[in-house]
């Protein structure tokens, strides 16, 4: 039997171990994590490269930086002055030109043939000719007209002449026709000449003529009233010479002057002021205006077709007189 004098063993408290066991797992999981924590902070601080990245990223927002403020310091202010208020002209797309060396060698050396408006060709070139050029042939139609006492748009005023035509509107040319002789052929070949002194208006058609009653009958019957011909532009032998008509109502101060007989057709009509020659303007009619008296009653210079020109002396301004200059242009 037991000694009364031997300790029992102490008997464990359940209820104090059943409260300490619970607590020790989690306290050991804390624990350990710490430690990996450690572990991996340790591995990472001295992994080779570290630093060098770490001044890296240190670099780059250094250089962030850097660039904001140079972005910033590049941006250029607002203009202190205003901006001139006239603005730059926007340039327009100009017309080709023909470079130099082109030009030169597109320049013929002799004139080419001219296919005028009715098909014909010519080879001959007058400096100040209009629609009208010498040495071509033109094609229409002669119709025929009574011309009463001879008058017409020309102002030529009455005339026993017969042998006279009116030309249509185009050729007609703002009077540039009027005076100028023309050769009319048939188609039966028969031929004749006749001076223009009046204008044939719509429906006259270009290359038309309407003839005199007398001149187309020397052509064709005048039942046949209308005919296919050519014609061409003379400059016929005359005896005659330049006359000059100052317009009725003219003055020192307002005059219209008009050149009757001239062989050829005028071109220009200038006349003399202090600062040299001064050319007047063609009307429908035939005169050349000078509106505000300029020249009137002083020294005339009269320009043909060919570029041929004559001066008149000074003529007394006499409206509605036709005064003689003895002078004439050469026949071509």
């Amino acid at each position: 039997m037991a000694s009364s004098s031997h300790r029992r063993r102490a008997q464990p408290n359940r209820d104090r171990d059943f409260a300490w066991r619970p607590v020790r797992g989690p306290l050991l999981a804390v624990a350990a994590v710490a430690v990996v924590a450690l572990v991996v902070t340790l591995a990472v601080a001295f992994r080779p490269g570290a630093a060098a990245d770490a001044t890296g990223q240190d670099r780059a927002v250094s250089g962030a930086a850097s660039d904001a403020v140079t972005s910033a310091a590049a941006t250029p202010k607002a203009p202190s002055r205003k901006p001139s208020a006239t603005p730059t002209p926007t340039p327009t797309a100009s017309r080709p030109t023909t470079p130099a060396s082109a030009a030169v060698s597109a320049t013929p050396s002799a004139a080419p043939a001219r296919r005028s408006a009715t098909g014909a060709s010519s080879t001959t070139t007058a400096p100040a000719a209009g629609r009208i050029r010498p040495g071509t042939t033109y094609r229409g139609v002669a119709t025929s007209y009574d011309v009463g006492n001879g008058d017409g748009a020309c102002s030529y005023g009455p005339t026993s002449d017969v042998m006279t035509a009116a030309m249509n509107t185009a050729d007609y040319e703002t009077a540039k026709a009027c005076g100028a002789y023309v050769s009319v052929r048939a188609a039966s070949g028969t031929a004749i000449t006749v001076r223009i002194t009046n204008e044939c208006p719509a429906p006259c058609a270009v290359g038309q003529l309407d003839l005199s009653h007398q001149a187309f009958a020397k052509l064709a019957p005048l039942s046949a009233g209308r005919i296919a011909i050519t014609w061409s532009l003379l400059s016929p032998a005359t005896s005659d010479t330049v006359s000059i008509r100052y317009k009725t109502g003219s003055s020192q101060y307002w005059c219209g002057i008009q050149a009757i007989g001239h062989r050829n057709p005028l071109a220009r009509l200038e006349v003399r002021t202090g600062g040299g020659w001064l050319a007047l303007t063609r009307t429908g009619y035939n005169y050349f205006l000078s509106e505000h008296g300029t020249g009137c009653g002083g020294e005339i210079r009269l320009t043909d077709i060919y570029g041929e020109q004559l001066t008149v002396p000074a003529l007394a301004v006499r409206p509605d007189v036709v005064q003689r200059t003895g002078v004439q242009f050469a026949r071509h």
